[in-house]
């Protein structure tokens, strides 16, 4: 199985630990993710440091609004290590209050320009007032539409199955967090029933989202697994088809 999300440099334990304790459950990746220019750094010492390990750089909308040129350039600087696979995690977030909608924009605009050079798939993180992301997908669908001209990864998906789609015709891809196996979540799991086989896609968002049976805890890579099979159930296959659907789909769009 493959971890596609995972912020390792914010979980309690030690990297190495968490990377050993994954590879026992059978997860053979996990892309750690950065948020801005504290964390991106590290992201890419720990893909030069571990064969499993890959990254993402990029700022998160939520800090926004300190986004600027100077980081911009450092980021496409950073996105040329050979252990940078995509761009991100941007986007949008009104859900909290720490960045005005329009730095957010500048800097998701400028992100997406970021990988348009580099060839870099969107790591994209959505988010709107209700906390879902269904009142936010038409401005982002739109913003990538017209702008992305690489692959995008709707990570954590939470746009609800209006959106599922969209999506597919234009080959996104979705990926599914632990939020799915929460009791309530009928409608995300009715969403990550419809994606398409070859754009599905599962993730931990460690140390966020622990999936049910691992609620009141810290997230970790090897939880992935869990919420994997959950996902093999609700789209009615063996996990065993679902592993080898998601390890082929990071594959394909990371370049791994």
């Amino acid at each position: 199985m493959i971890d596609t999300h995972a912020h390792l440099g914010l979980c309690e334990a030690e990297e190495e630990e968490l990377i050993a304790a994954a590879r026992k459950t059978g997860v053979r990746r996990i892309l750690t993710v950065g948020l801005g220019p504290e964390s991106n750094p590290g992201a890419v010492e720990l893909a030069r440091a571990h064969d499993e390990v890959f990254a993402a750089v990029g700022r998160h909308p939520n800090s926004a609004g300190e986004f600027g040129e100077g980081e911009a350039d450092e980021l496409e600087s950073l996105a040329g290590d050979e252990g940078v696979v995509a761009i991100g995690e941007t986007g949008l977030d009104f859900f909290r209050d720490r960045a005005e909608p329009e730095q957010q924009r500048r800097a998701f605009l400028s992100q997406i320009g970021i990988a348009n050079r580099t060839g870099k798939p969107l790591v994209i993180h959505l988010r709107d007032r209700t906390g879902g992301a269904s009142e936010i997908a038409e401005e982002a669908f739109a913003t990538l539409s017209a702008e992305a001209q690489t692959d995008v990864i709707l990570h954590c998906y939470t746009a609800g199955p209006a959106w599922i789609e969209p999506a597919a015709e234009r080959g996104w891809y979705c990926s599914f967090a632990g939020n799915l196996t929460y009791p309530k979540a009928d409608e995300l799991r009715e969403a990550a029933a419809a994606v398409p086989d070859d754009r599905i896609l599962v993730e931990t968002d460690s140390p966020f989202l622990a999936p049910q049976d691992f609620r009141g805890s810290p997230n970790v890579p090897a939880n992935v697994v869990a919420t994997a099979r959950r996902l093999a159930e609700v789209r009615g296959v063996p996990y065993e088809e679902l592993e080898r659907a998601v390890e082929a789909n990071a594959a394909r769009v990371f370049g791994w």
